[in-house]
């Protein structure tokens, strides 16, 4: 299948948030408990959130299939925050988070950042490894969910730039 990597449109914002959904869902029960599925998916709120994140600056490339539909995607935020990496589960190892990271990293030089951060999952850090980030240590948190506090954790890692 060919795909191609673009910016965000804003009518992209609900397949992302389908994406991210079934990412998920479907992928992050291979790395964590129900119990952190369940309270890493709610964190993300939907569609309205992704047009919020472009007026505030961010930028989200987007990785199409043939007919020009969001199947994977990446957030960066102005400081060189990469905040999302998600791939739609029918979507995996095609090269798409590679293609993803590199073009983030493109936008990410010509803003004169200075290096690439991320907070990565067990799922997502080899990918980033592959690009060439490295762990700079491991978050142990907590995630508030259904009224309790949900114990998860996630890689913190960097590319330099310069």
């Amino acid at each position: 299948m060919a795909y191609s990597i673009r910016p965000y449109r804003d009518n992209d914002a609900e397949a992302l948030a389908e994406v991210i959904a079934a990412a998920i869902a479907a992928i992050g029960p291979h790395a964590y408990s129900p119990e952190q599925v369940a309270a890493w998916s709610a964190r993300h709120p939907g569609a309205r959130r992704y047009r919020e994140r472009v007026s505030e600056g961010h930028a989200i490339f987007v990785a199409t299939d043939a007919d020009d539909s969001p199947v994977a995607y990446a957030l960066i935020e102005p400081d060189g925050h990469l905040d999302h990496l998600y791939n739609h589960p029918d979507h995996t190892r095609r090269g798409l988070a590679t293609q993803l990271l590199a073009r983030a990293e493109i936008y990410a030089q010509a803003h004169g950042v200075e290096r690439i951060y991320t907070e990565a999952s067990d799922l997502a850090r080899p990918a980033f490894e592959r690009a060439g980030y490295v762990v700079t240590n491991k978050r142990e948190f907590t995630i508030a969910h259904e009224g309790r506090d949900v114990p998860i954790h996630n890689w913190a890692m960097e590319k330099r730039l310069r």
